[in-house]
């Protein structure tokens, strides 16, 4: 098992916890039929925030897992009142920004919410039989109905994989921030309860430190000046980069003598998530902490990194969005 976890996000301690991924990995290894679930809220443009998410989902391909995503369209438009055409068309974005990171799309399926067979819309309506409203209140607070079917909704979502309808995946993995526990406690409860007249077993899940956005709160689409986009500008790179908090002192003299506080930087953040390998790495944070390098030369380095990373993946997505049949790949909702 510990060749598999060999990937910089499980040796930099970026993936930090899980509940039972020890038995996905053991069923992985075993032959038997496992998949990777997660989903998207296509309210924007993706970030590097997602992308990082591609990038787990790329290492689970890797090592032979099938991996299936969902666009949350049916959330985006209840809870979050997003437009409608907007979110469909966030949703093809976010897959087309998806295989450009490098998804293989034959060891992948993407679906969105609204646009399921009957089977996964019959699981909504069972499991809300056996979930009480203290339940939900204890999770997601003050409810409303949106809030109720979009909670049963996600339930459905993980577990329904392991339908023989959806591929019989009875070993399902859940890669998730840990601000998203609550769901996967709720779903493996549901499971439980479903175990012995749907045959569920309870999913797994890995839990990931969320990439900040720079200036040190979360990465979010709806902060831009914070984020970094994946359809961004080299200029707006730049420009952002350069104005990114640090762990750099008052002055350069000062720290030049104390040395630098990489753990505080949100460009050492951005080297620890994509840029750099591990000897890169710590070479880096050799040259900071001893006061050898200034913010200022290490922001110039992280650019010209990231340039060339969202250069290439903007090539890559304009050869999708030229050339790939995106009916082939989703089925889009009718209305």
């Amino acid at each position: 098992r510990r060749e598999l976890l060999k990937h910089h996000f499980f040796t930099r301690r970026i993936i930090f916890g899980h509940r039972d991924f020890d038995k996905w990995l053991e069923a992985l290894g075993k032959g038997e039929k496992v998949i990777v679930l997660t989903g998207f809220m296509p309210s924007g443009t993706p970030h590097l925030g997602t992308a990082m998410v591609f990038e787990e989902l790329k290492y689970f391909q890797s090592i032979g897992a099938y991996v299936k995503i969902v666009i949350a369209d049916a959330e985006a438009y209840a809870v979050r009142r997003e437009d409608r055409d907007l979110t469909i068309r966030f949703g093809l974005e976010f897959i087309k920004h998806a295989l450009a990171w490098g998804l293989n799309p034959e060891k992948a399926e993407f679906y969105f919410q609204t646009a399921m067979s009957e089977a996964y819309y019959r699981l909504i309506q069972m499991f809300s039989r056996k979930i009480t409203m203290a339940e939900m209140e204890a999770i997601y607070g003050d409810l409303s109905p949106a809030k109720v079917v979009s909670a049963l909704t996600q339930v459905a979502d993980i577990l329904h994989p392991e339908l023989e309808e959806f591929g019989g995946f009875k070993h399902v993995l859940v890669p998730v921030g840990v601000d998203q526990d609550p769901h996967l406690r709720l779903a493996r409860d549901v499971a439980d309860r479903f175990e012995g007249e749907l045959g569920l077993t309870r999913p797994s899940s890995t839990y990931h430190k969320l990439l900040r956005g720079l200036d040190g709160n979360k990465m979010s689409k709806s902060r831009p000046d914070f984020a970094i986009f994946l359809d961004e500008s080299e200029e707006a790179i730049r420009k952002k980069i350069a104005m990114a908090l640090t762990g750099g002192r008052a002055t350069a003299e000062e720290q030049r003598k104390l040395g630098g506080e990489p753990w505080k930087c949100m460009v050492f953040e951005l080297y620890t998530y994509f840029l750099l390998n591990d000897k890169e790495l710590n070479e880096l944070r050799e040259e900071c902490v001893k006061g050898r390098i200034l913010c200022g030369e290490c922001k110039r380095i992280a650019i010209e990194k990231l340039v060339e990373r969202i250069r290439e993946h903007r090539k890559r997505y304009m050869e999708i969005n030229e050339n790939l049949a995106i009916d082939r790949i989703v089925k889009k909702p009718s209305f």
